[in-house]
């Protein structure tokens, strides 16, 4: 996460790290089955619509909006449904990092909205430890590197 400065570089990180969850996901789904698969689809579905209100509210306020990368480097091979469920657990911990980080440079709606972020992505990050089967399915402080 990079230094945030104010409530638009907050939330202008945030949704670089939307975008990194958006690509990521493309790269989890092709490794899962089923009823995982669909979790896959859901989740990136939620961080594009976050994304796309994000992209709206920077642009309407007159800010700058961070663009959007070719591709992004992932921190292990995904090569099989263990790599892709723990990159799913990841991406959740680190999207949910920079919506804590955005917290204290945030007020009112915004703030709102912050919060409402981290916690999904922590419900989110939650779902896909269960499914992974890694204990214990819950952290402490969402968001907060340990």
């Amino acid at each position: 996460m990079s230094p945030t400065s104010g409530p638009a570089q907050a939330l202008g990180d945030a949704l670089a790290a939307e975008y990194a969850a958006i690509w990521a996901y493309g790269v989890i789904g092709v490794h899962l089955t089923e009823a995982a698969r669909s979790a896959a689809r859901a989740a990136e579905a939620a961080h594009r619509s976050r994304r796309d209100a994000l992209i709206l509210q920077l642009s309407s306020g007159g800010g700058q909006v961070p663009a959007d990368r070719a591709g992004y480097a992932l921190p292990y091979p995904v090569t099989d449904r263990t790599s892709a469920l723990k990159l799913a657990v990841e991406i959740e911990e680190r999207t949910a990092g920079h919506w804590r980080a955005a917290l204290p440079h945030t007020t009112g709606a915004d703030r709102n909205k912050a919060l409402a972020a981290l916690t999904d992505c922590a419900l989110r990050a939650t779902r896909w430890r269960r499914t992974a089967g890694v204990t214990p399915v819950t952290v402490p402080f969402p968001g907060r590197q340990a």
